[in-house]
């Protein structure tokens, strides 16, 4: 039924696929759903080497293999695209029901009524569910902020499609064994076809499947450049630049950016008391607070030891004042657990509104100086920062009377 060269360079690119994904993952054990790629790809081997040895394997033996590993290889697909994503696997008493259903029905059609069309059927009804599942389930995350997810997923979509039609595009024999049935003419180049489209699938997909590699690997490599190990918010360059960012923006639309520069009080007491290891438990307690007061946009960093910052997009002074006043009070009545014993924890809180000429460093660098000053005037407060022109009038004012 099949062209032994195509058949036998099928066999190859699968091999060679498999091969490489199964080196990638070897030394990238962490990316999830590529062990599932690997194995999915191994069943797609599998199934060409049958192909290959169907002249020596009985005709039943044969299409089980065949029927059992495309089958098996598409649901292995549909769970690495799901783990990739974070969803829940499927139950897989469901899967093998199916695959036992799909396994007896092939039995059927080939030694109680043989009829090659029908196992064409079966051989493409789960594999095309699967891979369209599949694709559908890479489709999140916005196209423009990950391409390569739409793009794994198109080439999934058509070739779910494909498989899920070829028994309508090219009608097998009713009743004819495999090594007849598809007459001649145009009939007889059918198998080539299907073997042509299975290469360039198996590529694109093992490309794909690099791809979101790749994809994995660079979000991990920014996560580290951008995130705190510790707190999981932003280190300060990362803070700084979307500070910046913030700050730009609400200068075109001349939107006030409120800045909150926020220290633990005597956190070098808690260090020297409890141990560093209690001071990084404090740090993460309070990160955890902070985040239950924001809103989703807005942008919590680390400055660096026990000082973080927060600015809170088209806020105002009104509600920045709320916002840290809750957090102040949260950390006040919440204290970090410590074994068996708890820590007293209280935040001094410095807030100031970005102006019209301010730059991100500029408007800090104020609400810095506010939190110093809810410092020296007994800590676990909130101090606002003047607007800048009337802070430049107040410094000047004592220069003009001398």
């Amino acid at each position: 039924m099949h062209t032994p060269t195509l058949t036998v360079l099928a066999a190859l690119l699968t091999a060679l696929v498999t091969a490489v994904l199964y080196a990638v993952w070897h030394f990238n054990k962490n990316i999830p759903g590529l062990r599932l790629w690997v194995l999915s790809f191994l069943c797609s081997s599998v199934f060409t080497v049958s192909l290959l040895l169907r002249s020596w394997l009985p005709e039943v033996l044969g299409v089980v293999i065949s029927q059992g590993f495309v089958a098996l290889g598409a649901y292995l697909c549909l769970l690495a695209g799901r783990m990739y994503m974070g969803r829940r696997p499927f139950s897989h008493l469901y899967a093998v029901a199916a695959l036992g259903a799909l396994l007896a029905l092939s039995v059927v059609f080939t030694e109680v009524y043989p009829h090659v069309g029908m196992r064409f059927v079966l051989m493409g009804l789960g594999s095309g569910v699967c891979y369209l599942l599949t694709a559908r389930t890479l489709t999140a995350g916005g196209i423009h902020r990950v391409p390569a997810r739409y793009l794994l997923a198109g080439v999934l979509c058509l070739h779910g499609l494909f498989v899920l039609l070829r028994p309508a595009l090219f009608t097998l024999g009713g009743t004819a064994s495999d090594d007849g049935g598809l007459g001649g003419g145009l009939m007889a180049s059918v198998p080539q076809f299907i073997l042509l489209e299975a290469i360039v699938a198996t590529v694109l997909l093992g490309f794909g499947a690099l791809i979101l590699t790749n994809e994995f690997i660079t979000n991990e490599l920014r996560h580290l450049a951008e995130v705190d190990p510790l707190t999981s918010v932003f280190n300060r360059r990362a803070f700084l630049t979307l500070l910046d960012k913030a700050v730009s923006s609400a200068r075109r639309t001349h939107t006030p950016v409120p800045v909150l520069v926020l220290d633990l009080d005597h956190f070098k007491t808690i260090n020297d008391t409890w141990g560093h290891r209690a001071g990084d438990d404090v740090l993460r307690h309070f990160v955890a607070l902070a985040i239950r007061c924001l809103r989703k946009e807005d942008v919590m960093g680390r400055l660096g030891g026990e000082e973080f910052a927060i600015f809170l997009p088209n806020a105002g002074a009104e509600g920045a004042h709320a916002v840290a006043e809750r957090l102040r009070v949260l950390v006040e009545s919440q204290p970090a657990a410590a074994g068996p014993q708890s820590i007293a924890l209280t935040v001094s809180i410095g807030i100031a509104l970005c102006g019209q000429g301010d730059s991100a460093g500029a408007v800090l660098q104020r609400a810095d100086e506010a939190m110093y000053l809810a410092k020296q005037r007994g800590r676990n407060r909130v101090e606002m920062a003047a607007p800048p022109g009337l802070a430049a009038r107040a410094a000047a004012a004592p220069a003009a009377a001398t």
